[in-house]
């Protein structure tokens, strides 16, 4: 729980240049050999059951590790939950300190209140990373060794028509996207669910003008969507630019005694940086999207707030310390989320 285990690692990296036999082998459960062992087990089962049709990918990866998925989303549970008990625990300490207690001792028993859900909060969310990006490490480990070793098997033909700057571009790329999949599955469901819960906290403080505070986020993110869908497309033209270059750089070093025999080396470097050049024309168009989209995304924190506020003041809607403070608080902990969801 507390990831002590790290603690002698860390310890002789303190002391010497850490080397590779300082660092210790992965578990059995985690290793590649292992991972695909289990990986063709299940492939093999699903063969049996479905004759005629491939199976597809999914389902064997959610038939391995349900379990593990079905843990991490117990933890990002816990976690949104707690995160949502701050701006509650706020408003009481508020009012606490404006001198409305409800019983003799409620000022101690909402600091323990408060010190339990943070522990709960850091606890469920290092848990949930951790074991969302274990799963994620599991099955890139596999398929990659299921793409080398379908490599292997490959016949002459097949060989010309899958280059081994493709095959690496599967390795890094693909197998990287598909490991990062438990993470974001629960990334997904959980920032709506304290969505949910922090409009239920809003209107529960500000009443109806919780309406005009949902308009301008709908509004900026409306906004933003333009932005994200071109970024969108620039990253995917960056994935296809990328992919030829390293396809270049792949096949320029496999067959390097062929480049110097015959004194193709600059050619190839130049094509390697106009490859290059294209790269950086939608790594540019991508950052300077980004670049827009991230200084209208954080204005949403001045502009929700106001909005709020002078639609409290038209509608009468009382304000004080405890409602804007409250509201402040549930703007701030769903903002994070949906910035990452973007």
């Amino acid at each position: 729980m507390s990831f002590w285990w790290l603690n002698p690692l860390m310890k002789k990296g303190r002391e010497k240049i850490l080397e590779e036999q300082d660092i210790p082998k992965l578990r059995e459960a985690d290793r590649s050999q292992t991972c695909y062992l289990v990986f063709m087990e299940q492939l093999s089962k699903h063969k049996q059951k479905e004759r005629t049709d491939p199976p597809p990918m999914f389902s064997i990866l959610l038939s391995m590790y349900w379990e593990a998925i079905f843990v991490t989303g117990f933890f990002a549970l816990v976690k949104v939950l707690s995160l949502s008990t701050g701006p509650l625990f706020l408003r009481a300490f508020i009012r606490v300190a404006d001198g409305k207690e409800v019983f003799k001792y409620e000022s101690y028993l909402l600091t323990v209140g408060l010190f339990v859900a943070k522990c709960l909060e850091s606890l469920s969310e290092r848990q949930w990373f951790f074991r969302t990006r274990l799963v994620g490490l599991q099955v890139r480990s596999l398929l990659s060794a299921a793409i080398y070793r379908k490599q292997l098997r490959l016949s002459n033909s097949a060989r010309m028509t899958h280059s081994p700057g493709e095959i690496v571009n599967y390795v890094s790329l693909d197998a990287y996207r598909i490991g990062e999949f438990p993470y974001w599955f629960h990334q997904i469901w959980s920032t709506s669910l304290q969505l949910c819960l922090a409009l239920f906290i809003v209107y529960y403080s500000v009443g109806w003008a919780s309406v005009a505070a949902l308009i301008a986020i709908v509004l900026t993110v409306a906004a933003c969507s333009p932005l994200v869908k071109l970024q969108h497309e620039y990253q995917k033209m960056l994935m296809v630019a990328q992919g030829k270059r390293l396809k270049a750089i792949t096949e320029a070093l496999a067959n390097m005694k062929v480049l110097k025999l015959y004194a193709w080396e600059t050619h190839f470097k130049n094509v390697i940086e106009g490859l290059r050049k294209e790269e950086f024309k939608w790594i540019s168009g991508v950052m300077a999207q980004k670049g827009c989209y991230l200084v209208l995304f954080w204005s949403s924190p001045t502009i929700v707030p106001v909005v709020t506020f002078w639609t409290c003041y038209f509608l009468g809607i009382p304000l004080d310390a405890a409602n804007a403070f409250t509201f402040l608080s549930c703007l701030r902990i769903v903002q994070e989320p949906i910035r990452n969801q973007n």
